[in-house]
């Protein structure tokens, strides 16, 4: 059986002006970060707005992007037509992927393994798309490692995904990409401040893993 749609319609409205906010004070240089030096044929899942699109190297030969919500993949289409390089949007789910086994070089997650129902199945489903010795690469905010800063995550989680399109602050998404069978090449762990400040989801993540042999 087919599963629903998705639909967040409230944070399809409200998330271009915080991604814009974010871009304003960092996220621009965290996308690039993440994207530096990959090359050949890119899956990006749940690309949202197709903010990443405009940092992808001149190296990529293509990307395909699976937008489920679909004002979101409305607006990641026009971003698309801009890109240096091709994209194709496509509908579709994380944990369901409209790819065939073994095709894509990279797989792209950015700031969505917060919202994704089943991340077991979606890193599954990337795993299974990659080609041998492809590349996962991420950036995502996490769970503190500070027990002071989690409790607080955890206090505002249920109000959090209300209003963020089911966004957990919670979620230690370094251990879910390792017990998904990839092995991180590198990461890096920092906070994301903005003017000095730390929000709920300032903990974050930006690094590249490769399915474990």
């Amino acid at each position: 059986m087919a599963k629903a749609a998705v639909s967040h319609p409230l944070f399809a409205r409200i998330y271009p002006r915080i991604n814009a906010f974010a871009e304003a004070h960092g996220s621009v240089e965290h996308r690039q970060e993440m994207l530096a030096g990959i090359h050949g044929r890119v899956i990006e899942i749940g690309p949202g707005l197709g903010s990443n699109f405009v940092h992808y190297p001149a190296e990529v030969e293509q990307v395909v992007a699976i937008e489920p919500e679909a004002r979101l993949r409305a607006v990641a289409e026009q971003a698309a037509a801009k890109a240096a390089v091709p994209v194709e949007v496509r509908a579709g789910r994380a944990e369901e992927l409209p790819a065939d086994d073994d095709s894509f070089d990279v797989a792209v997650f950015s700031l969505v393994l917060c919202t994704i129902t089943d991340v077991p199945a979606a890193l599954a489903e990337a795993r299974r798309v990659l080609k041998p010795g492809g590349e996962l690469r991420f950036y995502e905010h996490v769970r503190s490692e500070r027990p002071r800063f989690f409790r607080m995550q955890r206090l505002l989680n249920p109000l959090w995904g209300l209003l963020g399109g089911g966004c957990h602050l919670t979620r230690d998404t370094e251990r879910a990409i390792q017990e998904a069978g990839f092995t991180a090449k590198e990461i890096r762990r920092f906070d994301f401040l903005i003017n000095g400040r730390a929000s709920p989801a300032s903990p974050s993540i930006i690094g590249t893993a490769r399915p474990s042999t």
